[in-house]
């Protein structure tokens, strides 16, 4: 018996179910340990998730475009941005051509925020040491398979 089947105590039809359960398992596993890493910077994973995509873009930003690049698409994109904008970690500003469109940018706090995350997430990742480069690269193209 492997850790999978002890830590939910079943039985699967196949190793592909197998599989599947180990993906879900394991996706909800890391997701809580990123969350609780980011309790202390007063961050959940879609408002960091918001923050890294600013600072990919170094520009201002469409909250359209904002939902369109999160990895797990919010329906409160405004309101996690409403939250970022009370710690002053990002501006928002509204077009001046269409009123209904907003723009959003990191400040330099909310940049400050994530190089410290930055450095204290590479001791949390350290799970990642265990996995090859040729492992990482199979299971992408898997991953990448699954999803085509």
């Amino acid at each position: 018996m492997t850790d999978l089947d002890k830590a939910i105590k079943t039985k699967f039809e196949n190793e592909k179910h197998r599989f599947l359960t180990n993906l879900i398992f394991t996706s909800n596993w890391i997701k809580n340990n990123f969350s609780d890493f980011l309790m202390p910077f007063d961050l959940s994973s879609p408002q960091f998730n918001i923050l890294r995509i600013l600072r990919g873009a170094g520009d201002w930003v469409s909250m359209n475009d904002i939902k369109k690049l999160m990895i797990d698409k919010s329906p409160h994109t405004t309101r996690l941005t409403t939250k970022l904008l009370e710690k002053d970690l990002v501006e928002r500003k509204r077009s001046e051509v269409d009123r209904r469109v907003v723009y959003v940018s990191i400040t330099e706090t909310g940049l400050k925020l994530l190089s410290k995350i930055d450095v204290e997430a590479k001791g949390e990742m350290d799970f990642l040491e265990k996995i090859s480069i040729e492992e990482a690269q199979l299971m992408n193209s898997i991953l990448d398979k699954m999803r085509s």
